[in-house]
């Protein structure tokens, strides 16, 4: 088995989960900046976390045979104090020519607050001025289909943005047809107590199809299981989808969107 982890949070875990990852057949790892289990109260925090990211976290990976790639931004969990965020926003560009840098990302909102959407839109800017990839975080709340309905119009009303560029992640029953029917990627999290399980996901792939679609474990602080893709996979075999069905959605599906950038390279 061969799969690509789109979405997981490595600075959280342990090396036991790089090296289970590796003897599963991850052939990289992609990190978007988050929320680092409290509240950073400086640029500062953001600035060597970027570092983390791009320098420090690529070189861990490295020791157990797996290419690091991330992206960066200040989370929608942070996003309520505008003037903070504006000030990371502002360093990012410091780190866009980082060989291991995607794009922008996980962006998008928590609450659905004002706040969290002008910091929002202030990262689509950016992205738009420099080309990047956008990563989106959709709510985990009970109005996850209002905020993907903002984010969704905040997205269309900017005439730079190309959909296929953007991936719009945490897609639930409820919200991954009006993500893909916008021409938006869709990103599944597969958590074992929120979110998305394997069985719900895999549901979603059989009605919804194998485009523009693709899985991932997120693998944060709170529990959460580093390896939730290949056992989806596992699962996948069970009902009776082929090898090359299972290959596509979670190694070719990744592989297609994060190719996009020229950065995005598999040995």
């Amino acid at each position: 088995m061969r799969y690509i982890e789109p979405h997981g949070h490595m600075v959280s875990r342990t090396t036991d989960d790089y090296t289970a990852m590796a003897m599963a057949g991850c052939a990289c790892v992609c990190e978007p900046a988050f929320w680092a289990g409290f509240d950073r109260s400086s640029v500062d925090g953001f600035y060597d976390y970027f570092c983390q990211l791009t320098e420090h976290e690529p070189a861990r990976a490295a020791k157990f045979g797996l290419p690091h790639y991330t992206w960066l931004c200040i989370n929608p969990k942070e996003a309520e104090d505008v003037k903070l965020a504006e000030e990371v926003i502002d360093i990012i560009p410091k780190f866009l020519d980082k060989p291991n840098v995607l794009g922008i990302g996980e962006i998008g909102l928590n609450k659905n607050s004002r706040n969290e959407l002008r910091v929002f839109e202030k990262h689509v800017d950016l992205a738009a001025k420099h080309d990047q990839l956008i990563l989106i975080h959709t709510p985990h709340l009970e109005d996850k289909l209002k905020g993907t309905r903002l984010i969704v119009d905040a997205l269309k009303n900017d005439k730079r943005i190309k959909p296929e560029r953007v991936i719009i992640d945490h897609v639930e029953e409820h919200t991954i047809k009006l993500v893909l029917d916008s021409g938006f990627w869709a990103g599944m999290t597969l958590y074992p107590e929120s979110k998305c399980t394997s069985a719900r996901a895999i549901d979603m792939i059989d009605i919804y199809g194998d485009e523009r679609l693709w899985m991932n474990s997120a693998c944060d602080w709170g529990v959460s299981v580093p390896l939730a893709v290949p056992r989806t996979a596992l699962e996948m075999k069970k009902r009776g989808h082929s090898a090359d069905f299972i290959d596509k959605m979670i190694y070719q599906n990744p592989l297609k969107f994060l190719s996009q950038t020229p950065r995005f390279k598999l040995p």
